[in-house]
């Protein structure tokens, strides 16, 4: 979601639950044929092909309670589930890619209000680099071969590369309305979520060079998230309340999800529910389901994958932002930012199984989970600070001190073979 100053919005509830898939086509703008060039994919990252884990549990076929007792909504398991494919295979503690193992430990902090990104060293907890970017920072965001690093400069109108190795920022490229980044499964390309403009921006890996546009049926395109073979991405729309499938290889909007937010997301329903805003996109371990994160529905979203129509919804807490899969592949991280808390949801069962809470309440936003599993770091936007969390007790460990309005964050290296861009497979 864009930066925007003031405090934490106020608790909203939900009206009635309503699903409406509405199929929206846009103009569609076939693939030219692949002529090598120095923007084509590292091919000895290896390809996107999803690892086989045999023994993966599939989810359990009943509706179980959201949070605190309320119940999640029509949550039966997928029929089609893949007992055997683990999308996220490759990222298991500490498996990094020979291309990263060398770079030092850091979490990268974007200061949206401060036009500034904060480096930290995890050993120490201490800011050990600083430097200015352009204008409103996003986001913070590997390159498929995991090389660089993107400050995507959603008002500065350029991408800010990071080399990892040195924590070093280099020259700004000129990239129109970069509110977030994304890659494509090959590496052939990166997806500029151009919110403002309407539309997604496709652009060659390494120097940005515009390819071609897809128009969305919608405002405020932002997060995504890509099916398991990486043909398709579901994009959210935050602005309308639309969920958007985009074919990527015939680089056109096939399918869309006008969400309505559920009366049971809050025990304090009001009549009248806000339009949903849905933000963090997610693809399950079997690749069945998305999740996706919805701040004035208070929880996650469910969509089946293979139909491409919400399935149900999870209730977390007040303000449901981002949305991480622990290291084991076992539960999803949600943050909860209109209350200081953070929910777990099951992969295997789609129920909420656990919630922390951070002392003081705070505004957990966007983060990551460390490479060895063990800490959840996230950004508190709205009082300059960056948390970091233990997975094994759900407790604090630290509160740094960053500069203004920090927002995306980004902890590396991480394990996985490829960037889709906010995820490694």
């Amino acid at each position: 979601m864009r930066g925007t100053k003031g405090r934490r919005p106020a608790s909203a509830a939900a009206g009635a639950l309503v699903c409406v898939a509405l199929f929206s086509g846009c103009q569609t703008v076939p693939f030219k044929a692949h002529t090598p060039s120095p923007d084509d994919p590292v091919l000895g990252l290896g390809g996107p092909v999803p690892y086989i884990r045999p023994g993966l549990p599939r989810p359990q076929s009943v509706a179980g309670p959201g949070r605190a007792g309320v119940p999640a909504t029509g949550l039966a398991a997928s029929r089609t589930a893949d007992r055997t494919r683990d999308v996220y295979a490759a990222t298991r503690a500490d498996m990094l890619s020979p291309v990263v193992k060398h770079f030092p430990q850091r979490v990268y902090v974007s200061n949206s209000q401060s036009d500034t990104v904060d480096v930290i060293d995890p050993e120490s907890y201490k800011i050990v680099r600083h430097f200015k970017v352009g204008r409103l920072p996003q986001h913070v965001v590997p390159s498929w071969d995991l090389k660089t690093l993107w400050v995507n400069d959603g008002q500065g109108n350029d991408l800010v590369p990071i080399n990892p190795r040195t924590g070093r920022r280099g020259n700004a490229v000129p990239v129109v309305d970069p509110n977030n980044l994304y890659f494509t499964a090959d590496g052939r390309h990166a997806l500029v979520m151009a919110a403002r403009l309407n539309r997604i921006d496709i652009r060659a890996p390494h120097s940005m060079k515009l390819q071609g546009s897809i128009p969305v049926p919608c405002r405020g395109v932002n997060h995504a998230d890509f099916s398991a073979d990486g043909s398709y991405a579901v994009a959210s729309c935050e602005f309308s309340g639309r969920l958007i499938k985009v074919d990527l290889r015939r680089r056109t909007v096939t399918g869309a999800i006008d969400l309505i937010s559920p009366a049971s997301s809050l025990p304090r329903a009001r009549p009248t529910a806000p339009r949903p805003t849905p933000q963090d996109v997610k693809l399950s371990p079997d690749g069945t389901v998305f999740y996706v994160a919805d701040t004035t529905s208070h929880g996650v979203w469910v969509i089946d994958a293979a139909r491409f129509r919400t399935i149900g919804f999870i209730a977390t807490g007040n303000g449901a932002h981002g949305l991480y899969p622990s290291r084991d592949g076992e539960v999803l991280y949600v943050t909860n930012r209109g209350e200081g808390t953070i929910s777990l949801i099951s992969f295997a069962t789609r129920h909420v199984v656990g919630e922390w809470r951070l002392p003081g309440g705070g505004s957990p936003d966007l983060g990551g989970v460390s490479a060895d599993g063990k800490v959840l770091w996230l950004s508190e936007r709205y009082d300059g600070i960056v948390y970091a969390v233990s997975t094994q007790t759900g407790r604090l460990i630290r509160k740094i001190k960053v500069g203004k309005g920090p927002h995306g964050l980004c902890v590396y290296p991480q394990p996985g073979r490829y960037s889709l861009g906010h995820g490694l497979r």
